[in-house]
């Protein structure tokens, strides 16, 4: 019994031990080259999400959820940390009204969906909040400041 207490302690520590980071541009891509390897999409569906539109496709969800576990976002077992979430995609906002959003997106999945269909729920609400907004935002002028490097 002592045993089973030194261990359950051990664990509880572990999990709030926290040295996670955001990760970096050149991070994020990395992943997203690891993620669709692992999960192939279409010519189409890229496309797609190079415009920021997330059809609700098992493909599509799987890649989603391979790029939020790898960034350290989502977990299985408890799906969207809403911490790292805010730190990750603050963007211009402050880190108190980016939690208060991705806390509000956050779930506990109680209806036991499977983990794709979790994690892409926690993704539609995440792009339909004031974060999804910038998104949009700083993706729409990176690609405007591309086009003008290549002109």
């Amino acid at each position: 019994m002592l045993m089973y207490l030194i261990v359950a302690l051990a664990l509880c520590a572990v999990a709030h031990a926290d040295d996670w980071t955001p990760k970096t541009g050149e991070e994020i891509r990395k992943i997203r080259v690891d993620c669709l390897k692992e999960n192939p999409l279409s010519n189409d569906q890229i496309s797609q999400l190079k415009n920021l539109i997330f059809p609700n496709e098992p493909d599509v969800r799987q890649y989603l959820t391979c790029s939020a576990i790898k960034l350290g976002i989502f977990c299985d077992q408890q799906g969207y940390h809403a911490d790292r979430l805010a730190k990750q995609f603050k963007m211009d906002l402050s880190e108190e009204e980016a939690l208060q959003i991705a806390q509000s997106c956050v779930d506990d999945n109680a209806q036991k969906s499977p983990t794709d269909v979790w994690a892409f729920r926690g993704h539609q609400c995440m792009m339909a909040s004031k974060i999804g907004d910038k998104v949009r935002a700083f993706v729409k002028a990176k690609a405007e400041e591309a086009k003008k490097k290549a002109a």
